[in-house]
C-alpha cells in the first residue's frame, strides 16, 4: 500500500547541549555529545527521504540547545500555522524563530498564540480531530484556541506524570484513526476518554514508554521508532505496520525522541 508522501520540517542540533533542566530527563552535568546527536539525526532525516517524504530544514539559532526539537514549533493544518508560546524562558526565543521560517516560506494564514502551548509536542492531529495534552506544558485555554483557529474539533487529556509532559511523549497517532499510547501517562478521566475512543489502541508497556517508543512517527503505513522499545516494536509489526528502529540516545538526554524532532506541514 502506498502512503502520500509527507512534508515534515527539522533543525540541525547544531547548538544541541543539555545545559538546564526543564524536565526529568535532563541532566546538566552529564550533558550529551553533539556529534553523536547530529550524526543520529542526519540518519533521521535520510530515514524519512528514503521513504519519499519532503523534509525542510530550518536554520538553527545559537543559544537555544532545544531548537532541534521542530515538533514543539507550531501547529501546521490545510496550511495554516499555529505558533508556539513556551512554558519556559530557556526555550521562548524558538517560536520566533519557527513563525519566522513559515513566513518567509510563504506561509499567510499565520496565527500567534495568546495561550501556552509547545506545537505538536501537545497537539495532535488525527483526520477529524486533534488531541491535546494539557497538566504540564500547554495551557488548556490553548485548545479552544486550536478549536476556533482550525474549526476542527479538539480533545482535552490530562498529562499526570512528569516524565511525560508532552503528550507526544505519551501517546503516537497510527494512521490517522487509532493511536498506541500509554495509560498511566494520563489521569483517570482521560484513560477512560482513550478507551473510548480507541478501543483498538496499541497499549505500550511502562518500559517501552520510558525508551521513548511513544515518541514516534508514523505515515500510516512506516513506523519510525526509537530502537530501544521492543516490545511495542513487535505489537506494531503484528498490526501490519513496517517498523523502522532508528538511535535517538544523545536527543533523548534531554528529553526527545524522533517526533520532537519533526514537525508535519499539512497542507
Amino acid at each position: 500500500m502506498s502512503m502520500p508522501a509527507r512534508h515534515y520540517l527539522m533543525c540541525r542540533p547544531d547548538y544541541f547541549a543539555v545545559e538546564y533542566r526543564i524536565n526529568p530527563w535532563m541532566d546538566p552535568t552529564a550533558g550529551a555529545d553533539r556529534d553523536l546527536a547530529l550524526r543520529q539525526w542526519e540518519a533521521l532525516r535520510s530515514t524519512y527521504q528514503e521513504l519519499g517524504h519532503t523534509v525542510s530544514v530550518i536554520e538553527p539559532v545559537g543559544g537555544l540547545p532545544d531548537m532541534v526539537f521542530a515538533a514543539n514549533g507550531a501547529l501546521v493544518v490545510d496550511g495554516r500555522v499555529y505558533g508556539a508560546r513556551f512554558a519556559h524562558a530557556e526555550r521562548a526565543g524558538e517560536a520566533t524563530a519557527y513563525l519566522r521560517w513559515f513566513i518567509d516560506n510563504g506561509f499567510t494564514d499565520v496565527k500567534v498564540p495568546s495561550c501556552t502551548n509547545e506545537g505538536e509536542g501537545d497537539l495532535i492531529v488525527l483526520d477529524d480531530f486533534v488531541l491535546a495534552g494539557t497538566g504540564f506544558r500547554t495551557d488548556v485555554a490553548a485548545h479552544r484556541e486550536v478549536q476556533e483557529f482550525f474549526g476542527r474539533p479538539v480533545v482535552t487529556l490530562r498529562l499526570i506524570d512528569p516524565r511525560y509532559y508532552h503528550l507526544d511523549t505519551a501517546l503516537f497517532t497510527l494512521d490517522g484513526r487509532d493511536i498506541a499510547y500509554l495509560p498511566q501517562a494520563f489521569s483517570p478521566g482521560s484513560q477512560a476518554v482513550l478507551r473510548r475512543m480507541f478501543p483498538d489502541a496499541v497499549v505500550a508497556s511502562p518500559a517501552d514508554a520510558a525508551a521513548f517508543g511513544l515518541n514516534a512517527v508514523s505515515d500510516g503505513k512506516n513506523v519510525i521508532i526509537n530502537c530501544a522499545a521492543a516490545d511495542l516494536q513487535l505489537d506494531l509489526k503484528r498490526r501490519g505496520y513496517e517498523v523502522i528502529p532508528v538511535e535517538m540516545s544523545e536527543l533523548r538526554k534531554a528529553g526527545g525522541g524522533p517526533k520532537c524532532c519533526t514537525l508535519e506541514i499539512r497542507k
